[in-house]
């Protein structure tokens, strides 16, 4: 995988900045439907293409590194930076 295969995809997939494996899947659901070669709109290579990119994604989001820092976890969860157990 190389950053412009990356990025590619990403534009396949309309992401802007962050998106949950789950709204990917939901957006491979409905791309799938859209570009099936059986649909008006579908051919063989756009859904090859689709295929792929969503691949490539999910390796992406399966190698990805977390980061267990106070900043990443209010970012990832800002309703719980007002908790009262919070430090």
């Amino acid at each position: 995988m190389d950053y412009e295969e990356f990025e590619k995809a990403v534009d396949l997939f309309g992401i802007l900045i962050k998106t949950s494996k789950k709204d990917l899947k939901k957006k491979y659901l409905t791309l799938s439907k859209k570009y099936h070669p059986d649909m008006p709109e579908g051919s063989h290579e756009k859904f090859q293409e689709l295929q792929e990119a969503y691949d490539l994604l999910n390796v992406y989001m399966d190698s990805f590194a977390f980061s267990f820092e106070e900043e990443e976890f209010k970012a990832q969860f800002p309703s719980f930076t007002n908790y009262k157990n919070w430090r």
